[in-house]
Order: C-alpha cells, then sequence, then structure tokens
C-alpha cells in the first residue's frame, strides 16, 4: 500500500466490543484510622480496575447497552455491566441507567451521561408480546426537561427498549395516565414509538419531508479517554432508492461539520452493487483505489458498513468485497468476505 490512509486506522480501539486493559498497582499505605465513607461506584470501579489490571465492565452481573448523550450531545448505544438485582426487570435497569445523576451513574463512561430528567423514576413496564409494544410509567419527574431535550428523550428511549428481543413499539405514561403528547414540548404520541422515527435526526435544508426516507448510518466518535465508538445517524433522502445502497452513499458522504463525529470511508470510494444471495445475507461491493491485496483494512471501516446494512436491512448478514482483493481482511484479524452479523452489543467503553 503506498498511499497514507485518512481514515483512522485502529487496531484495538476499533473493535466493537472494545477490549480493555487498563495497567496499574499501587500500595495505599498509611495509618489506620476511623471509618470513612466508601467511594462512589465510578471510583470503586476504577480503582479495582487498577488493582486487578483489567476492566470489571461487563462483567459487574447485568450486561445491558443504553443510549446515553456523549460529549458532543450526539446520541450513542453503550454497553455496559450494572450490578444484578433479584428478581429486577432487565428492562427497568436499562431505564434507571438512563437517568441524568442516577442510582447507575457511577457505571457510565466518562463523556457520556443519562437523558432522562433527575429523579425520574420507572413505576412499572409492561411487554404486550403480541404487538411487540414496551408500555412504560414513570413518575411526575420525567416530565421536569427543558424543551429541546424533548426528542433527544424520546429517541434515546424508543431505541433503549427496541434492542430488547421481542419490543418493536414504545407507549409512554406518566403517574397513571397514557401520555398523548409530550409533557413540555407537546410532540404527539397518539400512536406508539418506532424506530423509524430515526436517531440524531440530520436534515437538509432543502428536504421535503413528503418525497423523502430515512436511513441510518453509524459514524465514529471518540471518547475523552481516546476510545473510538459507534455513533448512529440518520438522514432524509430522496424516496424511491434502495434503503442499503443509499445508506452506504451517506456512510461515504461522512459526518457533518462540526457534529464531532468522523468519517469511516474516504470519499474515494464507491458503491459497487448490493446483491443478496440465497442464504439471506447481502454482499456489498465497494470500490477503493488505496487498498491492495494483502492489506489488512481499518475493521472501523468495515464494521461500520456491517452496522449500516444491518440497520437498513432488518439485520441481515453481511458480506464485503472490495475491489478484486481475494480476501478482506479487517485489522481485527477478521475476514469480511464471510457472512458477518451485527453484534449483540457494541460500543463497551470503560468507565
Amino acid at each position: 500500500m503506498t498511499c497514507k490512509r485518512n481514515i483512522r486506522g485502529l487496531s484495538a480501539a476499533g473493535l466493537l466490543a472494545v477490549p480493555i486493559i487498563l495497567s496499574g498497582c499501587g500500595s495505599f499505605g498509611g495509618k489506620e484510622s476511623e471509618a470513612i465513607d466508601p467511594p462512589p461506584a465510578q471510583v470503586e470501579s476504577q480503582m479495582l480496575n487498577a488493582v486487578s489490571g483489567k476492566s470489571m465492565q461487563g462483567q459487574i452481573g447485568l450486561q445491558t447497552t443504553v443510549y446515553l448523550s456523549d460529549q458532543k450531545g450526539m446520541l450513542a448505544p453503550v454497553t455496559m455491566g450494572i450490578p444484578k438485582e433479584e428478581g429486577k426487570d432487565p428492562i427497568v435497569g436499562a431505564l434507571e441507567v438512563m437517568v441524568d445523576g442516577g442510582a447507575y451513574s457511577g457505571y457510565i463512561p466518562v463523556g457520556f451521561r443519562g437523558v432522562l430528567p433527575a429523579g425520574t423514576q420507572v413505576k412499572n413496564v409492561t411487554v404486550d408480546k403480541e404487538n411487540k409494544t414496551a408500555v412504560v410509567e414513570f413518575n411526575q419527574s420525567f416530565g421536569e426537561y427543558k424543551a429541546q431535550d424533548e426528542r433527544k428523550i424520546l429517541e434515546a428511549l424508543t431505541w433503549t427498549l427496541t434492542g430488547h428481543e421481542g419490543i418493536d413499539k414504545v407507549q409512554l405514561w406518566m403517574e397513571g395516565a397514557k401520555l398523548n403528547e409530550m409533557p413540555v414540548n407537546r410532540t404527539p404520541l397518539d400512536r406508539p414509538l418506532a424506530r423509524t422515527m430515526g436517531i440524531n435526526l440530520q436534515k437538509a435544508d432543502d428536504t421535503q419531508y413528503s418525497q423523502s426516507s430515512p436511513v441510518t448510518v453509524y459514524f465514529s466518535g471518540l471518547s475523552p479517554a481516546g476510545i473510538q465508538y459507534y455513533v448512529p445517524v440518520t438522514r432524509l433522502v430522496a424516496s424511491g432508492q434502495d434503503s442499503v445502497t443509499a445508506a452506504l452513499n451517506e456512510l461515504i458522504r461522512g459526518p457533518q461539520h462540526g457534529d464531532g463525529l468522523e468519517q469511516v470511508m474516504t470519499s474515494e470510494t464507491s458503491v459497487a452493487a448490493v446483491d443478496k444471495n440465497e442464504d439471506g445475507s447481502l454482499t456489498v461491493s465497494l470500490n477503493e483505489s488505496m487498498f491492495e491485496q494483502g492489506d489488512e483494512i481499518p475493521s472501523e471501516m468495515l464494521q461500520a458498513v456491517v452496522l449500516t446494512v444491518a440497520e437498513n436491512s432488518n439485520n441481515v448478514k453481511v458480506k464485503i468485497q472490495m475491489n478484486d482483493l481475494t480476501e478482506v481482511k479487517g485489522d481485527d484479524g477478521r475476514n469480511y468476505n464471510e457472512p458477518v452479523s451485527r453484534p449483540e452489543h457494541i460500543n463497551e467503553i470503560p468507565i
């Protein structure tokens, strides 16, 4: 390979489930003294990490993926481990993680925060299995948020809940009453929420809603600690296009200026074809002249393709072809010529 990549080639941080190895040890000397208050959960976990030489993230008991706000205000899925409580519904636990300053705030990675208002309590969660609808009731504090945060709250709730098996739609209640509109900015809730509402929605000034369709793509972000993670962005494109091809073209187009995201594909990349295989998987054929036989392709790029295709095709498996390469091997050691599934959990970020 003779030219320099202009996308970040991460060897470890480019993995979907980021391996966490925190080195360090120390002796905590000093004289014995009176009892002191235990450290907050986040500090305690970091101390344990330093002593053990490995992360407790994802090993605490219950692994859950929730949508949190990053330092730029973008929503991103974050997979974390939280204490498992006997008899507690995992969905309730996930929602409680999303409360700003809530009981699980110490387990949230630095640079992220929950978007539900402080003091929000989950009073009840039921799942209508036949209609695949989660009905969630909150207390009065749920309505105590700024108007500009209303859509972000709806997106985070919808994408977190629909990440659970058997849930496609969401209905919200507050203090025993069904919400027909949101309390502050009056967003209508006359029908259940679904992922079709999009996330981190970006709309061009000349977009006409009646002549457009949403596609969701995955760009890349960096945590304050320099850990790479994926951020979904929904864009409106002209109707009538193949959704997967349109999404890939938006991925190539790259993130908007100023949104804090990074490009995962170069502007020289092009989509040659998207073909459906007999086994139900999709083969994405890309052209990118900078890659030659034997090159390891940044997994950050390849995994963004897998996530984007899966999001716009009902989670089918994905095969990737690049130029005339006999093997498309990522720097994570994986052969992307073989069918690759969207991972169950993404963005496992150390606290």
